[in-house]
């Protein structure tokens, strides 16, 4: 799936850092008949998730509910931090609806669930509804459908108090005139103030329930992680790479060479998503001993693997692998969500044992290797390339590619100097 995104700008409260913020505006607003803003029910899991999202999963699962029901999710933005994509998280928020979704910025998977404005959400537990417009999600409220549990904590410096359950946390404002009624930071349950009044949460969060710690605002909700995994799930396989040799899937253990025919691949990796022909071979005016003439249409063809990053280049008449390309999945670039994250591990040209002995060798490129520690391991370069997708696809311009002898990696402009690489090119 392929969003046409458009670009704004943006500051989120998470450390006042700046972001890019994409907003899927490219459809007009579509809106059920009598269906008003924010009046939406989703039902409420605690610990696993709320309406079609549930913690752990990817990204781009995220993206293709979203895209299932455009007549519910039709304001979405996405923000990240374009300096450094992969310090702090990737989030979708739903401004109509008041809530957003934070995917850890390293395996792309939904760590946690904030609602931030419970006005604007209704949720279901069981055959109850909470919050929205016509139902407050005061703190009896919420005690009478959740049931008992331990006392909360209050945090002083924001005046808010936290209340726990398994995966699931209500945060309430307290009114300054009464936080005497809080004790050694608990109180009372349910909490009601003198005049008989009970405060409005402000915020629910939603995260697996096997946290390690209890996840609030602030600070707390760092501790917030996706579920681990299912055992042999092939999202975020390892990828290892021996330069000019082959690659190896380290889940599945498939061993794929440069050289290797489309029935090795489809006997290693199945059936591809996808098969494209490369319609014109725009670097072979790079290569002086390349004797075709520059105006030949190329018949090289891809291999798509959207579901493990890959691409794989067949030689239009040897029909063998040609060239392999892994994808890093950041915002920002025009591919992001085409691809799922590829997690490749490359290694240097000093690396000459089995992939058995990985862990031995120093010299490891992965997705999270800054440029600086790339030029460490295989040297300077020189100049980069200019690759352009065209103003109209891609909304952040071109992109710098530098090449190596088997191997070049993509960057993104703002981040070049200091960051990570985009797709990377494993040429034989």
């Amino acid at each position: 799936m392929r969003l046409q995104l458009t670009v704004s700008f943006s500051r989120e409260r998470n450390g006042d850092y700046p972001t890019k913020q994409q907003s899927m505006l490219q459809r007009p607003r579509r809106r059920c008949e009598g269906t008003a803003m924010g009046a939406i029910v989703l039902d409420l899991k605690p610990g696993l998730g709320i309406g079609p999202f549930s913690l752990g999963m990817p990204i781009s699962k995220a993206f293709a509910q979203i895209e299932h029901q455009p007549n519910i999710y039709d304001v979405v933005h996405v923000k990240y931090f374009d300096e450094e994509p992969l310090k702090l998280d990737i989030v979708i928020s739903f401004p109509d609806h008041g809530f957003h979704l934070r995917f850890d910025p390293w395996s792309q998977r939904l760590r946690l669930i904030e609602i931030y404005d419970v006005k604007r959400l209704q949720m279901r537990y069981a055959t109850s509804l909470i919050g929205g417009p016509s139902t407050l999600a005061t703190f009896v409220a919420v005690y009478a459908l959740f049931g008992p549990t331990f006392p909360g904590s209050y945090d002083r410096d924001r005046g808010v108090y936290t209340l726990f359950y398994p995966g699931l946390s209500f945060a309430f404002p307290i009114p300054t005139q009464y936080t005497d009624c809080l004790h050694d930071g608990e109180a009372e349950l349910p909490l009601e103030f003198p005049d008989g009044t009970t405060p409005v949460t402000c915020r629910v969060s939603i995260y697996y329930s096997s946290t390690d710690g209890k996840v609030g605002v602030g600070s707390s909700m760092e501790r917030a992680a996706a579920p681990p995994l299912p055992a042999g799930s092939l999202y975020m396989e390892e990828v290892h790479v021996k330069l000019g040799e082959e690659l190896w899937f380290a889940v599945g253990g498939q061993h794929i060479p440069f050289g290797a025919s489309p029935q090795d691949v489809w006997t290693e990796l199945g059936r591809p998503c996808g098969i494209h022909q490369k319609q014109v071979d725009q670097m072979v005016i790079h290569s002086a001993s390349d004797p075709r003439p520059r105006t030949t249409l190329c018949g090289d063809y891809f291999y798509n693997y959207f579901d493990r990053g890959l691409d794989i280049l067949f030689d239009g008449q040897t029909h063998k692998i040609k060239k392999f390309v892994l994808h890093t999945n950041y915002p920002g670039h025009a591919d992001f969500n085409s691809y799922i994250k590829c997690n490749f591990v490359i290694y240097g040209c000093d690396f000459g044992g089995s992939f058995h002995e990985v862990k031995m060798s120093k010299n490891r490129i992965t997705p999270s290797t800054k440029w600086e520690q790339v030029k460490e391991i295989l040297g300077d370069c020189g100049r980069a390339a200019i690759q352009t997708q065209g103003s109209t696809n891609n909304p952040f311009g071109s992109t710098f590619v530098y090449g190596y002898q088997n191997v070049a990696f993509e960057f993104m402009k703002w981040i070049y100097c200091n960051c990570n690489s985009l797709p990377v090119m494993i040429k034989h």
